[in-house]
């Protein structure tokens, strides 16, 4: 029998390996993989990659450091590659202290060479950054007579996911915008880990509602939507 249900935090976590390339869903905290990131932490996995659409918010004074900002505090990151980091969050600071490297890339390229990734794509030409800074040791070539730079594929050895519902295939529903990155980052990821805020029965959702099949997904492990009390 198919159930890829957890029964704790330290089994959805079980065998991150240092060195990883971890792709974290979300935009802000929307449909962000929020229990999985404090998994990850208490983890312990080091010298990761992080793949994240931002790098973290400006950190005030006084706040408890969470998420990719507690990551990279504790200094288990090596990299990240994002389409947004402020120069006063904790990963800015890291970047510039010479702790952690960076590469920026454009929100819809970074989309797309995930989501390239999971297609089984290996890389892709695109007009975005063409003539830029972002396009310094990329291959170019003009389509149409617009020059275009190549991008590679960007897979992830670990994808941490966020879904609204989830059945024990690993059949997964979204909720609105917190969808994001997640299907993408789903399909990209080598060992895909689900946070679920519902579990449903095998067969209640229809085949239309289903966004990610479960043929993408590894593990699941329920998070109740506005329980804070997860399993461990």
């Amino acid at each position: 029998m198919i159930d890829k249900f957890v029964r704790s935090m330290a089994e959805a976590m079980n065998g991150i390996r240092d060195g990883s390339t971890v792709l974290i869903a979300g935009f802000g905290d929307v449909g962000a993989p929020n229990a999985l990131l404090d998994g990850l932490i208490e983890q312990g996995a080091t010298d990761l990659t992080l793949v994240v659409n931002s790098a973290g918010r400006v950190h005030k004074p006084g706040d408890p450091t969470t998420g990719v900002a507690r990551l990279v505090e504790l200094g288990r990151v090596r990299k990240v590659i994002t389409s947004f980091i402020r120069a006063t969050s904790i990963a800015g600071e890291a970047v510039r202290d010479g702790r952690m490297t960076a590469e920026v890339v454009p929100q819809g390229t970074l989309a797309e060479r995930i989501r390239a990734a999971g297609a089984g794509v290996p890389a892709f030409f695109t007009p975005t950054g063409a003539g830029t800074l972002i396009a310094e040791g990329k291959e170019a070539r003009e389509y149409n007579g617009r020059p275009c730079i190549l991008e590679l594929a960007l897979p992830g050895d670990v994808a941490l996911v966020d879904a609204w519902m989830a059945d024990r295939w690993g059949n997964l529903v979204f909720r609105d915008s917190s969808r994001n990155f997640n299907p993408i980052m789903a399909m990209a990821g080598q060992l895909t880990i689900v946070q679920t805020h519902h579990i449903c029965d095998l067969g209640q959702l229809s085949a239309n509602e289903i966004v990610t099949p479960g043929i993408f997904v590894d593990r699941v492990l329920h998070v109740a939507a506005g329980d804070p009390q997860l399993p461990r």
